[in-house]
């Protein structure tokens, strides 16, 4: 929300600054996001014009000799047709920088003749398009004197940062309100619009709705023989200010009140409306013309203003082209209506539209304005335009009713600890426009109109401490406790947090991707169902929630690859979504490597081979990122289970499945599948995982915090080699369960070192070499256990995997 610092005090009587009222903004929850000082206008001043004479070289131009009030006469060279001895117009000296061409001038050489400096026209300075010719200014305009102050260019521009329940203040009226309740000022009040009415609105409107909170309200004048040409230049001076494009008066008139009072209003052509006017839901498919030169094809969610033709505007939105005023106009039909917030919100979203009535209408304009702000329209339009009034039309409106909120003064104290007299209280609800009724410690507030962000006590407890001043709160520590506090997260906090920890400690960097996906990715991670599109997406290509982490950052490594920075290790975890119930939302820890980016490090073999780094990530890569997850999170390691193969988007033969016991999956892990990848249009040497958080099992309440006694065993762990002859069918992974179970109190580790495939071996058969760690605890084992222990290992493998050993 912009406004200038002369709009705001033709609103607020005040002598403050400009540095106190942004503070005080700031203060009282309007944070300013911007000042603009207008610093960039000072250097240009008004000069004149002492002689002209044609340039020796080129015929279009002429050397001026101009007085700019501060010693000898400068040259110019100028090309403007309006160039003359005598004109007064705005000088720029070199050094200075001129906004409108984006240029910082310095001293130049236009065919053979110095210039030093710039006589300016209009558009250069940014105060309208023409540039037809330099600005031509009264003789007795005071030479030497700043252009910004005279012209009322060096008005600064303030910009705050409404949050949405605000709909008060996208008005400067409303900020003065404001400004004037928490004691800068006072607010000024208007008189009421006063002029001629004369007959009846021969436009008549109907409201044909199935439900009137769409359109709670309409009023509609006709005003004949207006001339619409230019609005004024201090009209068009502000539009500008605030960004806004001056087209004519009419259309101007309904900008400046839409800033001015935060009442959009909005002008038809009276003599291109057929008929009478209608508003009503659009049918299916209709489409319209809008005033942004846009076609926009419309359904039953949109509410339009139509006539016999057809639609004419798209309700609380955008107008139509169609119906639009321009200099031709000689009758318009004003228009102030009221519409639905919640389909305001849906409509602009949906159709992509972003306009300034909208942006009001979606947060609740004031409805007890709507016919005071068709009264003030009309005044500005008969002012400014001429005509004659009708008598306005309205249609739908039955008043408001304030809602009526019960506040004990004792909420202040309880919800914010500031001790705010009742007497303070009630003044501050009174200067924001409540009225406080009753006495005692209970009172009654009735809402204002303008304020439908208002439904309880704590609203009425958040004005008061605003006004009073948030900066009043005095800090304080937290009350102290005797006994240890118990815990505060629970465990899937604890545990996204380790897995987040051990991932960076891995090397890896955390991103954070969209929740949305296109519908194509989520059809290719198992995703896409009816029930988890958006209704409203906010682009077309962000249309389904994700149904895996996966998508998201693959599409961010290829990212970096193609800004050169293809050796990246990225996680996240996060939510995914399997369905659109509670139960469906999963919380996920998931990560890839792409290229070299593997735990040793990446870079070129050549330069990082000694330690183990420059090779490209495999399925090996994925499996150890999704180990150090689970173990992170204190799930015994002995009972995980991984079996081969995972998700149709991993390689069917490079992926695994985590597990824990037959049922629990605990996650997934690989390298991907290259059809995967084609359809995510992403390359290169990439593997991945995702370990399912939510699914890992609570760890058994212990009687006690306290960690048991370390116990290590005094004697020497002993290491034997096996190496088993199997079918290649047969699972490393089978040989090191099998031989871990053989003697769980004994073997307490089984790592594989060395596959072989020959014909040594036999065909069909492959030597899995094992190193079982065998720890005594009790006493030194003998020979004659060592073989014992031996001779269960060799049967256990057996018996499991059919395998014997290698002779």
């Amino acid at each position: 929300m912009k406004f200038t610092l002369s709009w705001l005090k033709e609103h607020l009587e005040t002598d403050a600054g400009l540095d106190e009222i942004c503070t005080r903004l700031t203060e009282i929850g309007l944070e300013v996001e911007d000042v603009d000082d207008k610093a960039a206008f000072k250097p240009f001043v008004i000069a004149r014009v002492v002689s002209a004479e044609k340039h020796p070289q080129a015929d279009r131009l002429k050397v001026l000799m101009v007085d700019t009030g501060s010693g000898a006469p400068v040259q110019v060279v100028c090309g403007a047709p309006n160039a003359r001895a005598g004109l007064v117009g705005a000088f720029a000296a070199p050094g200075t920088y001129v906004p409108g061409i984006d240029v910082t001038l310095a001293v130049g050489n236009i065919r053979g003749v110095e210039s030093h400096g710039m006589m300016c026209s209009e558009k250069e300075l940014q105060i309208s398009d023409s540039h037809d010719g330099i600005i031509d200014l009264p003789e007795d305009a005071p030479v030497g004197q700043s252009y910004a102050t005279f012209a009322h260019l060096d008005d600064p521009v303030i910009e705050i940062n409404l949050t949405p329940n605000r709909p008060d203040c996208t008005s400067i009226h409303g900020i003065a309100r404001d400004l004037a309740a928490s004691g800068l000022g006072t607010l000024k009040t208007q008189a009421a619009p006063s002029f001629a009415v004369e007959g009846e609105t021969p436009v008549k409107l109907t409201l044909d709705l199935d439900d009137p909170k769409l359109c709670p309200g309409f009023a509609l004048r006709l005003v004949r023989g207006v001339r619409n040409g230019p609005s004024p230049r201090w009209m068009q001076q502000r539009l500008i200010a605030i960004g806004l494009r001056p087209i004519n008066a009419l259309v101007d008139v309904t900008n400046y009140m839409t800033f001015d009072q935060g009442r959009p209003i909005h002008v038809f052509d009276a003599a291109k409306i057929n008929g009478n006017l209608t508003v009503r839901r659009a049918a299916e498919g209709e489409t319209v013309l809008a005033l942004d030169q846009r076609e926009y094809k419309l359904s039953p969610n949109n509410i339009v203003i139509a006539d016999e033709n057809g639609i004419e505007s798209i309700g609380g939105i955008m107008g139509g082209e169609h119906s639009g005023c321009d200099e031709n106009t000689v009758d318009v039909l004003v228009e102030s209506a009221l519409w639905d917030p919640m389909n305001i919100a849906k409509s602009g979203r949906a159709l992509g539209i972003i306009t300034d009535a909208r942006y009001r209408f979606e947060r609740g304009a004031d409805p007890d304005y709507m016919v005071p702000g068709l009264e003030r329209t009309t005044e500005l339009v008969l002012e400014l335009c001429g005509g004659t009034a009708a008598r306005a039309e309205v249609v739908g409106y039955k008043g408001y009713e304030p809602k009526i909120v019960d506040f004990p003064y004792s909420e202040v104290k309880r919800l914010t600890g500031l001790d705010v007299s009742n007497e303070e209280s009630n003044t501050i609800l009174t200067r924001l426009g409540f009225t406080v009724s009753g006495s005692g410690e209970r009172v009654s507030v009735a809402v204002p109109s303008w304020r439908p962000d208002v439904d309880g006590k704590a609203d009425l407890v958040e004005e008061v401490m605003r006004i009073h001043g948030v900066d009043n709160i005095k800090p304080a520590p937290l009350e102290s406790h005797a006994a240890v506090n118990a815990k505060i997260l629970t465990t899937l906090q604890i545990r996204s947090r380790l897995a987040k920890r051990a991932l960076a400690a891995r090397g890896m960097l955390e991103a954070v991707t969209w929740s949305f996906i296109p519908e194509d990715q989520a059809k290719l991670f198992g995703g896409g169902s009816l029930a988890l599109k958006l209704a409203n997406p906010i682009a077309a290509e962000m249309s389904d929630m994700r149904p895996s982490l996966l998508p998201g950052l693959l599409s961010a490594a290829q990212r970096n690859a193609d800004k050169g920075y293809g050796d990246v290790a990225l996680f996240e975890v996060s939510g995914t979504y399997e369905n659109d119930r509670p139960d469906g939302q999963r919380r996920v820890a998931g990560g890839i490597r792409r290229c070299t980016a593997s735990l040793a490090g990446a870079g070129r073999a050549w330069s990082n081979a000694a330690k183990g780094g420059g090779k490209p990530v495999d399925v090996f890569d994925a499996k150890a990122d999704a180990l150090a997850v689970i173990e992170a999170c204190g799930l015994p390691m002995g009972n995980i289970q991984i079996e081969q193969g995972g998700p149709e988007w991993y390689h069917p033969g490079r992926s695994g499945t985590i597990k824990m016991g037959p049922k629990v999956v605990l996650g997934c892990f690989g390298e991907f599948h290259p059809l995967t990848l084609e359809s995510l249009d992403v390359s290169g040497a990439l593997c991945g995982f995702e370990v399912y958080v939510d699914a890992m099992p609570e760890a058994k309440r212990k009687a006690t915090r306290t960690k048991p006694a370390l116990e290590l065993s005094p004697f020497q762990l002993v290491r034997r080699d096996f190496a088993f002859v199997v079918d290649k069918t047969v699972e490393a992974g089978a040989i090191v369960k099998a031989a871990t179970g053989a003697d769980r109190k004994l073997v307490t580790g089984v790592n594989v070192f060395d596959i072989f495939e020959g014909a040594s071996v036999g065909d069909g058969k492959k030597s899995v070499a094992i190193e079982v760690q065998i720890q005594p605890v009790e006493r030194t084992l003998t020979d004659e256990d060592f073989e014992a222990l031996t001779q269960k290992i060799v049967a256990s493998v057996a018996k499991f995997t059919g395998g014997v050993l290698r002779s």
